[in-house]
């Protein structure tokens, strides 16, 4: 990792600065489902100057750059200090469009990556059913074969977003006689086919917009062979490699969220004086200053893998339970300093910043369980990353 800055560096530095300054919206940058307009304006801006889907080739709908470890520093530093999103942290952008780079036809990258990217089409993932979370592998919702096309029935669950989606990225089982691992493949489907009914589940963290969870139901659901990525049977490959880039991705972007609580701290008070005037608080805003960093530089480190082709080994397999962890304790200081008003969640006219904190506390908590709990982390890290025999089973009886 080479991360030396010379005037070429500096002068990408400013650009990107003059970019923020002349384009910068005044108000909040919202990019929520609802959003549709300024979402698509917002990011086909950033992708028409090289901000977002930089490396993305041209003819896929990208910008078509070069990577280049430190212009993906400097560009998320700028971002970060102006309190603007570099892009949409949601399943299409950070999970699909590089499973579909790695494993998707021509037609599929021409066709799917490009509206992805610009906001045009949201996706969910439907891969967790009622009785196979943690377990993936032994998901049953099937997919029979009719002709040119699979017809799928069965159910999934803690589906994000499957109630504003207009795609899906579905792992369903075409061969049930295969063993658990194998005879599944992954499918591209649209949600506004007959047979999809999709059910909202009310969780502790509320109605919080695009970060909702449901519970989908197929009866006969009809979807094209082409819409398999990769080859029939091969999905559960296919799966680990959005899975992949689903655990980096809460890697993405911790100090962005320390320098919004940093921005919290100076702005609230106690008796006129600034919370971050407290010793108290800023001991521990800068212990969680040190972790963020922590997870930046890791995550250069991932990057430098990946521009290497690279297996980060045991380092990408911790990304999740640290990233994880680390986002609710920062939004539970959040809380902390807002004290009394930290209780505040349902639109008070006393709630700070429209209820981020309260909202994305729930959230981050949420995320410790969901795409993987903590504990089944620990156990990966341990068998595939430190080699630690697996527990043994209960015998049988």
């Amino acid at each position: 990792m080479d991360l030396e800055i010379d005037a070429r560096y500096d002068a990408f530095r400013q650009e990107v600065r003059d970019f923020l300054a002349e384009h910068r919206p005044k108000g909040p940058i919202g990019l929520g489902q609802e959003e549709d307009e300024h979402r698509v304006h917002w990011l086909s801006l950033l992708i028409e100057h090289g901000y977002w889907g930089r490396t993305i080739p041209k003819e896929y709908g990208g910008y078509g750059a070069e990577p280049d470890l430190l212009e993906t520093v400097i560009m998320d530093e700028e971002f970060n200090k102006a309190g603007v999103p570099r892009g949409m942290a949601v399943q299409g952008p950070t999970m699909l469009v590089p499973t579909l780079l790695t494993h998707g036809t021509e037609e599929q990258r021409k066709r799917w990556i490009g509206p992805t990217m610009r906001g045009e089409i949201m996706w969910c993932q439907g891969y967790s059913e009622p009785g196979s979370g943690s377990d993936l592998a032994s998901l049953q919702t099937s997919a029979t074969e009719d002709g040119d096309d699979f017809v799928i029935n069965g159910q999934k669950i803690w589906t994000s977003s499957a109630d504003h989606a207009q795609m899906c990225f579905i792992l369903v089982r075409t061969e049930p006689e295969a063993r658990k691992h194998e005879g599944i493949s992954y499918l591209l489907l649209p949600m506004d086919t007959p047979g999809i009914e999709v059910q909202p589940l009310r969780t502790m963290s509320g109605d919080i917009g695009e970060n909702s969870f449901n519970q989908v139901f197929f009866s006969d659901v009809r979807v094209p062979k082409a819409n398999v990525v990769g080859k029939r049977g091969e999905g559960w490959k296919i799966a680990n490699t959005t899975l992949k880039h689903e655990r980096a991705t809460l890697n993405a972007n911790a100090e962005g969220t320390w320098m919004r609580l940093a921005r919290l701290m100076q702005s609230e008070t106690v008796g006129g004086v600034s919370l971050m005037e407290s010793p108290v608080y800023r001991d521990r805003l800068m212990r969680l200053q040190a972790r963020a960093l922590s997870m930046k530089h890791h995550g250069m480190r991932m990057l430098t893998c990946s521009l290497k082709n690279e297996s980060p080994g045991v380092a990408g397999l911790v990304v999740k339970l640290q990233n994880c962890q680390l986002s609710f304790d920062m939004a539970a200081l959040a809380i902390d300093v807002m004290g009394e008003l930290g209780a505040l969640y349902d639109h008070s006219r006393y709630e700070r910043e429209r209820g981020y904190w309260q909202a994305y506390s729930m959230f981050s908590l949420g995320l410790i369980i969901g795409g993987g709990t903590a504990q089944i982390q620990k156990n990966i890290i341990a068998e595939r990353g430190l080699g630690l025999p697996r527990e043994p089973k209960p015998a049988r009886a």
